[in-house]
């Protein structure tokens, strides 16, 4: 819980240097707003927040071979007490849900005026929620769907794991999977692995079919 008298201290998280120096510069220039550092990428975000302990993070969704919402949910599993607000150029659906799933408290884009930024940092730092109007009603109505669903395919799957079958059943390839889940190629490669192997397909194809059957990739 923040104290009346103690500033919040924000950690700036994004991959582009002219991003992070105009947003440190908008923080600074806060009333009780201290900013302890940034970072460009995973490894350097989590050992900034290891050493200054923030209470606001400020997360890009991606960060050139890493992704934020990954970055986000090792962020909130490690240091529950962070509060991660998401800023980014992503508007879509899937980048908004995929966030609130992995954990944070708040979703930005990166046109969002100073006066935006700061209440909003300031709300989730008090424990609130703030999504873009736009978004948060489809977002909240995608979730909820989700979880009262009444039969769930691939049981065997994570809602990761079956969240990429039914992509690769819908015929993207691992760059616009990594694209639309906002992963890294990586990750993606992983998943298909892991996928294959748990519902015994020899391959992509044959994926697809196994996964169309079980009703996936349809609509």
């Amino acid at each position: 819980m923040l104290s009346d008298n103690n500033p919040i201290r924000v950690a700036v998280v994004d991959d582009h240097p002219v991003f992070r120096l105009g947003m440190s510069a908008l923080l600074g220039s806060l009333d009780a707003v201290e900013v302890v550092g940034d970072a460009e990428n995973a490894a350097a975000a989590l050992e900034l927040i290891e050493t200054t302990g923030p209470d606001v993070v400020l997360m890009d969704l991606h960060l050139g071979e890493d992704s934020g919402i990954e970055l986000t949910r090792d962020v909130v599993r490690r240091h529950p007490g962070v509060a991660v607000l998401v800023i980014t150029m992503q508007e879509d659906d899937e980048s908004v849900v995929a966030s609130m799933r992995a954990g944070a408290r708040g979703y930005l884009l990166k046109g969002a005026a100073p006066d935006q930024v700061e209440r909003a940092i300031r709300a989730v730092a008090a424990g609130e929620m703030i999504l873009g109007s736009k978004v948060a009603a489809r977002a909240m109505a995608t979730v909820t769907a989700g979880r009262t669903s009444a039969r769930v395919p691939f049981p065997e799957l994570t809602d990761r794991e079956r969240e990429v079958l039914d992509l690769v059943a819908r015929g993207f390839d691992n760059a616009t999977i990594s694209r639309r889940l906002v992963l890294s190629p990586k990750t993606v490669r992983n998943h298909v692995a892991n996928v294959l192997n748990k519902i015994g397909a020899p391959d992509r194809s044959a994926a697809i079919v196994v996964a169309r059957e079980g009703g996936l990739g349809l609509d």
